[in-house]
């Protein structure tokens, strides 16, 4: 049980989730994209959201700023948080423009508010579900989506609400978070996602 659990918050670890959102977003919307532009547009997302934050983890691991990639210390969430707004400024600012990707935009404006928020939060020594609030606003975006588009994603939907149940239960038998830190998280994945789209619906 401890090992598929560790299991499930490796796979929606934050890092990865807006990886996820481009690729969902690419498989359900009617917007007609190369599938050469999409492919260069996740490598992208890849490299900006997976592949430099995980070099800049272990050189925050080796320097000892931070016990492990889950960063369980409220103290040493700064740095990798200050880190984690300055990828997702730059994705929106460089790499994902709202005049060809309006939706995705809007996904990852989501995540850099939800990313200041946790920011503000540590600043205060309150730590909140960075697991719970990256697949809580994959859900808002998802859903928001085929409300939008009018696509009937129920099964994957339900799957990634089942998921949500699966991360909370993982951080708590980890004693990664109190049920107070999985329900901040929560919302503050979740409300920035419906602030920021609420014009599409």
């Amino acid at each position: 049980m401890r090992a598929f659990l560790n299991l499930i918050s490796y796979i929606f670890h934050p890092i990865f989730i807006p990886v996820m959102a481009t690729v969902g977003y690419f498989l359900v919307t009617p917007r007609m994209y190369e599938l050469g532009f999409k492919i260069d547009v996740a490598i992208t997302i890849s490299i900006f959201t997976i592949f430099i934050p995980i070099l800049i983890f272990i050189l925050l691991k080796r320097f000892g700023l931070i016990d492990s990639i889950f960063v369980k210390k409220v103290e040493q969430r700064k740095i990798p948080l200050y880190i984690y707004v300055l990828v997702l400024f730059l994705i929106i600012t460089k790499v994902i423009t709202k005049s060809i990707f309006a939706e995705l935009y809007d996904f990852f404006l989501g995540s850099l508010i939800a990313a200041l928020a946790c920011l503000v939060l540590v600043l205060f020594r309150v730590k909140a579900s960075m697991h719970m609030m990256g697949i809580s606003g994959l859900v808002m975006f998802l859903i928001v989506l085929s409300i939008t588009y009018q696509l009937n994603i129920t099964f994957a939907l339900s799957i990634l609400i089942f998921a949500i149940g699966l991360v909370a239960t993982s951080r708590l038998f980890l004693k990664a978070h109190t049920v107070s830190e999985l329900i901040i998280g929560f919302f503050i994945g979740w409300i920035p996602q419906l602030l920021v789209t609420f014009h599409w619906l």
